[in-house]
């Protein structure tokens, strides 16, 4: 009976071994996606795309103070590059309807890698 018991606990064993890589993703963990900023020809005027939010300052460290829908209209106020070699915007919320929304938080900084 005892021999029964351990061969069906390492059969479960063996059998959740098998199964449970089938979840995991090919190649890895999965990165997080960076941001997609798209931008109107000849224009100071960019438009959030996916995965977009606004630091308080240039850092990944740094809090994320508002996610970005959509579309948002945002105005370059500054470029810069990090010591590893990341590009930050600095942006402005463009758009006078988008000022009642969500948060009060109109300014901050985009990683563009």
């Amino acid at each position: 009976m005892n021999s029964m018991s351990c061969f069906f606990s390492w059969g479960w064993l063996l059998g959740v071994a098998l199964i449970a890589p089938v979840a995991l993703p090919a190649g890895g963990a999965v990165e997080p996606t960076k941001p997609e900023i798209r931008r109107e020809k000849k224009s100071r005027l960019f438009f959030a795309g996916t995965n977009c939010a606004l630091f308080s300052s240039p850092s990944h460290e740094a809090p994320a103070l508002r996610k970005l829908e959509l579309g948002t209209p945002l105005r370059l106020i500054q470029c810069w590059q990090s010591a590893e070699g990341r590009t930050w915007l600095r942006v402005k919320i463009d758009s006078q309807e988008m000022e009642g929304l969500n948060s009060s938080v109109r300014r901050g900084w985009i990683n563009v890698h």
